[in-house]
Parts: C-alpha cells; structure tokens; sequence
C-alpha cells in the first residue's frame, strides 16, 4: 500500500514544460491543486493578459 500524504494547496504556484504543453499548478482554496496546461502560444497570451493588469 502507498503512502498517503494529505493533499494541500499550501506552495507557490508551480510550471513546468512537460513534453509539448506547458503545466501550470496553482495552489487551490481548501486543498489540492488546479492543473492547468497549455501550449506556449496560450501561455504568451497569458504573460500578455497579466501583464496587462499586474502593477511591479
């Protein structure tokens, strides 16, 4: 039997290029994360769209 571990959403955000999409990993509210992949043209417009609204 595996080694259970309890599911957090505690961590940063995580991304990693995994084959030919882009996976990012945010840390969900109650526990667990929300997966999201996306190819890099989709992750281009997703800089462009943040940047948009991101103060530095």
């Amino acid at each position: 039997m595996a080694a259970m571990k309890p599911r957090t959403g505690d961590g940063p955000i995580e991304v990693a290029k995994e084959g030919r999409v882009i996976a990012m990993r945010i840390p969900a509210e109650g526990g667990g994360r929300l997966v999201i992949e996306m190819n890099a043209s989709e992750a281009a417009e997703l800089k462009a769209a943040l940047e948009g609204v991101v103060v530095a």
